[in-house]
């Protein structure tokens, strides 16, 4: 049972994979990969027109006269050249494709540095920074691209592929690129520019040797030991080629981290009421990472902010990277004039704070005031009130508030004047001590009370 459902699976897959009947015979794939292979008269003009196109395209920014140039551009012909004259030993045909593909490069660049000196538009467009930084997923590019031109080239219905595989190799645009950079003397621009030229070169043909492998091309050559030397270096060539696209993706990888970590940073933790990040952007510097914001609103204190921003880099994955705070005000006068706005705020809050701090102060002082005046106006009278009124044993003079009960919230301060007697005062005498008390003390409306 086991063995039939393997069985079925396995002729499931060889039957939609299977090229037998799809393919052509190898002479006649050699003979149209070789008519492809020379770069005289009208390829080399081709060539040369296809340059102008493509950078006609860069200096403009224009990804559709790009892929016009690339689709134009014979330069696909002996780079697969290569790759069949690896795969079958042909050592003449290996030699001629790599001279023709060397004079079809140098041509390229020249045109290319031509055009840009003599172009009035200096500008570096997106298009032209795209081929400078290549990484490994240039070379997975150019190794499936390379095996898709080689099957099409040994198949009855090649279709739209080797087309497709000019453009999606993007061979032209490298070369004028390196020709911007030389024109600009920017020469990162143009080994950057050429080695992405050179990756795509190298496993273009890396993946139509294996094709070649695959479809069993018979050999040219009986020299077995040249054609193993041959292959030794095929694969050293592809694995040294690969290496440095490995580092530069690696980096890249790490400034897209950095970037996004970034992002995340400022839409989270700078979030303020009366302030706002207006532009942020991450970059690095000779080794070291930067983060610079710029805010617009309410100036915030910045020894404050930086040191609170600061503190949380390191959740977000940005430890050691350089916060840098920008908050609209740069020119020395108008910093001056924040300054200057600044004490005066802060001389307008210590002002406001003085002043109520001294009306508590003068509240205080009125209270303390009466309950002076109130103790000595007791001492002042007791000896009077004595001989006067001699049924009052003790007197106690002191000002309070009244509260109406029942809703009314009004309140009502007035002079109480308590004393002790031996019996209870006639209403005569209670309204001649009132008086005395008014007259002596100056004070209007004493409120009498008995204490028994």
């Amino acid at each position: 049972m086991k063995n039939n459902i393997a069985n079925k699976i396995s002729e499931f897959f060889v039957n939609y994979f299977s090229l037998s009947g799809q393919l052509i015979s190898q002479a006649e794939a050699e003979s149209n990969i070789r008519e492809g292979v020379s770069f005289r008269g009208t390829n080399i003009l081709i060539l040369i027109i296809a340059i102008f196109i493509a950078s006609l395209g860069l200096n403009t920014n224009s990804t559709a006269v790009i892929i016009g140039a690339m689709l134009i551009s014979p330069l696909m012909g002996p780079i697969i050249g290569i790759g069949l004259g690896v795969g079958i030993h042909d050592f003449d045909l290996i030699k001629r494709c790599i001279r023709n593909l060397i004079m079809a490069a140098g041509f390229s660049v020249i045109t290319a540095t031509v055009y840009f000196l003599i172009s009035p538009v200096s500008e570096q467009h997106s298009e032209l920074l795209a081929r400078t930084s290549p990484t490994i997923y240039d070379v997975l590019i150019g190794f499936f691209g390379g095996a898709a031109g080689i099957i099409a080239l040994g198949a009855n219905n090649k279709g739209n592929v080797i087309p497709g595989v000019a453009i999606a190799t993007a061979l032209m645009p490298p070369l004028c690129t390196a020709g911007y950079g030389l024109a600009t003397w920017q020469l990162n621009y143009f080994f950057g520019a050429f080695y992405l030229f050179f990756i795509n070169s190298v496993y273009i043909a890396f993946a139509t040797f294996i094709g070649v492998k695959l479809m069993k091309y018979q050999s040219h050559s009986a020299d077995t030991d040249r054609a193993r030397k041959v292959r030794r270096i095929v694969y050293t060539l592809a694995i040294l080629t690969m290496l440095p696209s490995i580092y530069l993706t690696y980096n890249m990888l790490r400034q897209n981290k950095f970037m996004m970590n970034s992002d995340n940073f400022v839409a989270e933790e700078c979030r303020f009421p009366d302030t706002q990040v207006i532009s942020h952007r991450a970059y690095s510097d000779h080794g070291e990472r930067y983060l610079s914001m710029t805010l617009i609103g309410r100036p915030l204190d910045s020894d404050s902010l930086q040191l609170a921003l600061s503190s949380k880099l390191k959740f977000y994955g940005l430890s050691g990277t350089h916060l840098l705070i920008i908050q609209g005000i740069q020119d020395r006068h108008d910093t001056k004039a924040m300054q200057q706005n600044s004490v005066s705020d802060i001389y307008r809050l210590a002002q406001g704070t003085i002043s109520r701090q001294q009306g508590t102060i003068d509240s205080l002082k009125t209270v303390i005031a009466e309950e002076r005046t109130a103790f000595t106006a007791s001492s002042e009278v007791a000896s009077e009130v004595k001989v006067i009124f001699p049924s009052i044993h003790r007197i106690g003079i002191s000002t309070t508030v009244f509260n109406n009960i029942g809703g009314n919230t009004v309140t009502d301060t007035a002079t109480v004047a308590m004393i002790h007697t031996k019996g209870k005062l006639s209403k005569s005498e209670r309204k001649k001590l009132a008086e005395y008390l008014e007259a002596r003390l100056s004070i209007k409306n004493i409120e009498i009370v008995e204490i028994q």
